[in-house]
This record gives structure tokens, C-alpha cells and sequence, in this order.
């Protein structure tokens, strides 16, 4: 219950606004001190001689990535109330984003109390944690009480999906929160969206098509390849929050194409970081123009996420080229790129990350006759349930040449380093590509409830289904904003490796269980190839594995947490 007594569920808006920020800004402090309390207690569980022991993290896995998602859970809170501020200081805080606000708080605010699903199967609960029920005294707040009463209720769900039909057509339920001219890019390429790729997305992916080469080159006009890329080199020298502001509305048209810049990004990231001047003025104005296109091959049959023990090997010659010898596998548009960001190993004394070397290993593109037509070279494709518009490949290299000059940074052993400096923009467009797909979910699930009839009525109509796509839209909202927040941490320059694992972590569960929700909505027909759905299921399932699978996300979550 509210101060006063009244329901913030029922309340009007003009007593509701004033009262609910009041409420969920007086929830963050109780949170923090869950999350204070639960950092300690795993400290002490997984530290030996006064020191983080990685055995023992490993071996209280539960509690540690535990920890991550309480942390996850923690900056959402806190985000969502920051957005909340912010549209209501410019007077943009209307009925419908003051329903996500409280069902957002109502619901996380449950769920650190009573158990986090890190996935359907898993829900870590604050005993995992070491914790007591002492750890919730902040909880018997009447602010918290409140939201955590009233805020996600039947009656609040509802009324947001009655907002949302009124909304018809739209594709983002509830204000962003970014500037005008983001908003601007949003436009341009929702508009592309529906009009250029949403439509035929589903065809590509029933016969397993590479995105046609049409649509490449409209998003090479678009400036898509070289959106963050500096003016100097070639590029828009836009923000990583403009990037994902375009991931997010291609990737809701169809993951593929919302991918098609991720490889991009990576190399340009890895060129600018690490790349020499030459190396810069020669490779950034080929990728911004997409004369060419770049795809990263660092993933091998054996090491998965383990990347430091790699054994594709590098082997200088008497001419100072280098010849690769080894096989990659998951390797995403192997066939038609024509440079390959390459990671192997150039010291085969060391067989840790310490003797691995990064290469911008050129190619000739292929077509479906021979796709891997350069010598040293053999590849096979990969059959995948989805993420199907650039294929996936395994690769093998015999004698592979790469040129000496084509050593990244021109020294060798830096190819790990190289590549971590890329997974805080990697691991926040892939935040992006979630967002998109799960409002894709949304979108076709809401559809397909307004339009089927049971029992006399629309299933929109029936409070389970109307609660499933209220609970989307409110996920989406609070996974955007974290995305958003480390955009913009990265756009100041901050370190936002953990802001980012954050998003991608929370974005990845949000896509699946969104598209996993629409599926339900649609019974039986959502389980028939036809049916938009189930290609949207099938491409939000990569989400929890690429770029850092789910458990390895919380694994390096916890590890900066704790560190």
C-alpha cells in the first residue's frame, strides 16, 4: 500500500506520477543493500588467504552467478528510476511509462526477495547467497511494501495492454528516453525495417538463404558499416547508442540483417585499439564502405569460450608471412567476406592467451559453387535452427598465407588483449539485437492476439494472455535502458565491461522468454514452420549463447564484482 493508504494501481494520473517516483527512488537503497550485503557473503565464501580464488568461484558457480544477475537486477532498478526521472522532467512521463516503471519495480522487487531465474530451470535465491531472511529488513519499507504489493498487478498489466492496442501499429511501447536525433536514425531504419526486410525475412529463413546482396548494399549506403567508425577513416563517428538504436530496429525486422554490421564493428574496433596507422588508413575506409566485408574467426571445434588455449597456429616464414595451419568452426558469413579478423597462436611454447596473435587475414569471397575458393583453405557449412541469413561454417587452414603486414599492431602475442578491448561494443550490440528480437516477439504475439477469437472473444482478451505481453513489454523496456546506460557509459569513455555483460545477460533471457511467450500465444499453430513465430523462437535462442554464453557472462560478471 501506498502512504496514504490508496493502491498505487488504481491511482489517477495526476496523483499516481509524484507518488510512484517517490516510491521506486526510496526501493533503490533497501536493493543496494541486499546486493552490498550478498557481495560480501560470496566474497567470503569464494576467497582463501585473503585473495579471490578462481577454484573457488568455479565451485560455488550458484552463489557467484547468483551474484551477477542480483547485480543485473540492481543497475536495471536503478536505470529504469533514472529514465523515469528524466521523462518526467521533460514532461514525456505519461500513463503508459509509469505502468512499465511500477510493474518493473513490483516484479524485480519480488523476485530478489523470493528467487531470480537466471533461465526457466535455474532460480537462484538469496540463500544461495549465504544470505538470511535479515538481508530483507530494507524490504519491510512501506515504499518497497507498496510497489511490491500493488505495482504488478492483474489490474496494472491490463490497463498497460489496453494502452498498447491504442498504440496500433507501433513497435516500441512506452517513451525511449534517447534524444531527438536518435530517435531521427530509429525512424529511418524502423522504416527500412518494415518495408525492406521484415516481410521477406521469413522466406529466408524456411530456404535457408544468405541475405540477399541488395540489402548489404542498401545498408552500406545507410553508412550501417561504418556508423561508429571516425570521419577521418572514412566513417559517421557516430555513437555506440546510435548503434544500437539501428541494431535493435534491423535485428526486429530479422537477426540477420541486425547482424550483418556486428562483424563490422568487431574489426573496426580491433583496427582502431590495436591496428597500426597504416593498418588504420588502409582497412577503416574498406569497412565503412563495405568494399569489404570482415567476419571473425577466432572460435575453434575443441576450446569453445575458452579462447586462451587455442591451437590454430601461425608460422613466420624466411619472407616474413605467416601461414596458418588449424581449423575454426562457428564461424558466421565465412563464405562471401573477403578479410577474416583471425586469431592463432604464434608462440607454440606458450599455451595460454599470452601467445596468441591477431591477423587480418584476406580471402577471396565465394558463391555457392565453391565458397572457399582461396588456397589453404576448406570449409563446410554448419545446418543451425536459426541465425540463418549469413550461415554458419566450419573452417580448416593448411598453409593458409597471411602477409607479415597483416599482423595486427605489427607485434606478435597481442591478439587476446586485442580482442577483449572489442567485447564491451560486441557484448552491447548483441544487448541491441536482443531488444530487437523480443520486440519482434512482441509484436507478431500482440497481432496474433488481437486477431484470434476463442470462446467468442480475442485472446487479447484473456487476462494470461494479456499478462504475458505486459510483462514483455515491461522486460523490453528495462533491458533497453540497461543496454542504453552502457552505451552511454562507453560513449564517455568509462570501463563498461560489466555494464555491458549486464545487458547482454538480461537481453538474452528477455528475447527467450519473449518469443518463447509469443509462440504460446499463438498454441498450436505457433509450433508450424508457417508461422512468423517460430523462426523468431529459433533465432532468440542463439542469444544466450553467442558473444559469451549465459553462464560464461555470469562467470565474468561475478569475477569483476568481486575482483
Amino acid at each position: 500500500m501506498a502512504h496514504d493508504g490508496q493502491d498505487i494501481s488504481t491511482m489517477t494520473n495526476s496523483v499516481i506520477l509524484p507518488e510512484l517516483l517517490s516510491l521506486t527512488g526510496a526501493a533503490i537503497a533497501p536493493v543496494n543493500a541486499v546486493f552490498g550485503a550478498a557481495r560480501e557473503s560470496v566474497r567470503a565464501l569464494v576467497s582463501a588467504d585473503g585473495k579471490i580464488s578462481g577454484a573457488l568461484i568455479e565451485a560455488n558457480q550458484t552463489a557467484a552467478h547468483g551474484l551477477s544477475w542480483l547485480a543485473t537486477y540492481q543497475q536495471s532498478l536503478q536505470q529504469m528510476h533514472r529514465w523515469a526521472e528524466t521523462l518526467n522532467g521533460e514532461g514525456k512521463f505519461g500513463e503508459i511509462e509509469q505502468l512499465l516503471l511500477q510493474i518493473a519495480f513490483g516484479e524485480y522487487l519480488h523476485q530478489i526477495a523470493g528467487g531470480i531465474p537466471m533461465n526457466q530451470g535455474e532460480v537462484v535465491r538469496l540463500q544461495d547467497m549465504g544470505l538470511g531472511w535479515d538481508a530483507l529488513a530494507g524490504f519491510q519499507a512501506a515504499e518497497v511494501q507498496s510497489l511490491m504489493t500493488s505495482g504488478n498487478s492483474q489490474a496494472a498489466r491490463s490497463r498497460l495492454v489496453e494502452l498498447m492496442e491504442e498504440q496500433a501499429g507501433s513497435t516500441m511501447y512506452g517513451t525511449s528516453g534517447l534524444d531527438e536525433e536518435l530517435e531521427m536514425i530509429r525512424d529511418q531504419f524502423r522504416r527500412y525495417s518494415d518495408e525492406k526486410v521484415e516481410p521477406y525475412a521469413h522466406e529466408w529463413h524456411l530456404k535457408d538463404e544468405l541475405i540477399p546482396i541488395e540489402i548489404i548494399n542498401d545498408l552500406a549506403e545507410m553508412g550501417v558499416f561504418g556508423l561508429t567508425i571516425p570521419e577521418e577513416f572514412g566513417g559517421f563517428g557516430l555513437s555506440k547508442a546510435s548503434m544500437c538504436v539501428v541494431s535493435e530496429e534491423l535485428s526486429r525486422g530479422y537477426i540477420g540483417v541486425g547482424s550483418l554490421g556486428t562483424r563490422s564493428e568487431i574489426a573496426a574496433e580491433l583496427i582502431i585499439a590495436g591496428g597500426t596507422d597504416e593498418q588504420k588508413a588502409n582497412w577503416l575506409p574498406k569497412i565503412a564502405s563495405a568494399e569489404i566485408l570482415p567476419t571473425a574467426v577466432f572460435t575453434e571445434p575443441n576450446t569453445g569460450s575458452d579462447l586462451g588455449s587455442l591451437r590454430t597456429r601461425a608460422v613466420k616464414n624466411a619472407e616474413g608471412d605467416y601461414e596458418i595451419t588449424g581449423n575454426k568452426t562457428w564461424i558466421t558469413h565465412a563464405a562471401r567476406t573477403h578479410v577474416m579478423t583471425l586469431l592463432a597462436r604464434t608462440d607454440p611454447s606458450n599455451d595460454n592467451h599470452r601467445g596468441l596473435s591477431m591477423f587480418l587475414a584476406e580471402k577471396t569471397p565465394g558463391d555457392d559453387a565453391n565458397p572457399f575458393p582461396t588456397e589453404g583453405m576448406t570449409g563446410g557449412e554448419i545446418e543451425v535452427l536459426g541465425y540463418r541469413g549469413m550461415k554458419e561454417y566450419e573452417l580448416g587452414f593448411d598453409g593458409f598465407k597471411v602477409k607479415g603486414e597483416n599482423l595486427l599492431g605489427g607485434e606478435e602475442g597481442k591478439g587476446f588483449k586485442q580482442l577483449m578491448e572489442t567485447f564491451e561494443s560486441a557484448r552491447i550490440q548483441t544487448a541491441a539485437r536482443a531488444i530487437g528480437v523480443a520486440q519482434c516477439a512482441l509484436d507478431i504475439g500482440m497481432q496474433y492476439a488481437q486477431d484470434r477469437k476463442q470462446f467468442g472473444k480475442s485472446l487479447i482478451n484473456f487476462p494470461r494472455v494479456s499478462s504475458k505481453l505486459a510483462m514483455m513489454a515491461v522486460e523490453i523496456m528495462i533491458a533497453r535502458q540497461l543496454t542504453y546506460f552502457s552505451a552511454w557509459e562507453k560513449d564517455n569513455g568509462h570501463r563498461c565491461d560489466l555494464e555491458a555483460g549486464m545487458a547482454k545477460l538480461l537481453g538474452a533471457r528477455v528475447a527467450w522468454a519473449a518469443a518463447d511467450n509469443a509462440l504460446q500465444i499463438h498454441g498450436g499453430n505457433g509450433f508450424a514452420l508457417e508461422y512468423k513465430i517460430s523462426r523468431v523462437l529459433c533465432d532468440a535462442r542463439i542469444l544466450n549463447i553467442f558473444e559469451g554464453a549465459g553462464e560464461i557472462q555470469a562467470q565474468v560478471i561475478a569475477r569483476r564484482l568481486l575482483g
